[in-house]
């Protein structure tokens, strides 16, 4: 994707479009200090997906380095242990331990390498589509608190332990279902359509492969719709600094909870 000229997020210079690096502090475009605070600057959707992206991969690789030290899961796949202590959701996380914070950290793990290709193909094809109608900051506020909205309604369903991006995914999902409903027209329909057909996919895919999360996908979902309707897309009002504020601390919350974990891991075993 072609770079175009941004704001450092961390002194505000502006960066030219064929500099890697900002000349007055030397920060790096593909640093993840650029994709978190970049929401703050007017970082476009595509830097935001690619955040979103690296988050997740990043994640997963911490998560398979650290079988090594608590001695669970294989090569691909991170065991139980080392889920649990970087912050799968669900009731026993939860009720056992009081970590309400899984809500939001769970939507960063996956249990092997096709669970993550899986929901990161899906996040490349929905997360642009969904930042072409709310605008790049309403996306991730709505990937962020869908995810976590997904995640709660799994928990009070009595879900015992559960990971995954798919629930934020399906709240963009929804915000979409709430746009191609009320926007109407052939391309509202059209939206409407194509994002439906995910929900149809989903639903199946949930009823014969086993250990799917449906309350997640389902709560996602709702989740997203309501998200939708209190945020606004873009033809009906237009991205404010509130949306800003809410992006900002929804980056800040994700990267300080991720940090917090890998560093307490790194320290603790």
């Amino acid at each position: 994707m072609t770079q175009k000229p941004t704001l450092c997020p961390r002194c505000g210079t502006l960066i030219g479009s064929e500099e890697s690096h900002c000349s007055q502090c030397g920060a790096s475009r593909s640093a993840l200090l650029w994709r978190v605070l970049g929401l703050a600057r007017g970082a476009d959707g595509d830097q935001i997906i690619k955040g979103i992206i690296t988050l997740n991969v990043v994640y997963y690789v911490i998560s398979l380095a650290l079988n090594v030290r608590t001695g669970s899961g294989g090569f691909y796949a991170p065991g139980d242990l080392s889920l649990l202590f970087l912050g799968a959701t669900g009731t026993v996380p939860i009720d056992q331990f009081g970590n309400f914070w899984t809500l939001l950290s769970a939507n960063y793990l996956h249990g092997g390498i096709l669970h993550l290709l899986f929901n990161l193909m899906a996040l490349h094809r929905i997360g642009p589509l969904a930042v072409n109608e709310y605008g790049s900051k309403r996306m991730f506020i709505i990937y962020t608190v869908g995810g976590v909205f997904g995640f709660l309604v799994s928990y009070l369903a009595g879900v015992p332990f559960t990971i995954g991006a798919s629930a934020a995914i399906c709240a963009l999902i929804g915000a979409l279902l709430y746009f191609g409903k009320t926007r109407g027209g052939v391309y509202g329909g059209s939206v409407y359509r194509e994002v439906s057909g995910w929900v149809v996919g989903l639903l199946v895919f949930g009823l014969i492969v086993p250990g799917i999360n449906n309350w997640g996908h389902g709560g996602g979902i709702v989740g997203g719709i309501a998200l939708g309707m209190l945020l606004g897309y873009g033809e009906r009002r237009r991205e404010t600094a509130l949306h800003t504020n809410l992006a900002l601390l929804c980056g800040v919350a994700t990267v300080s909870v991720l940090v917090w974990r890998v560093a307490l891991a790194v320290l603790s075993f």
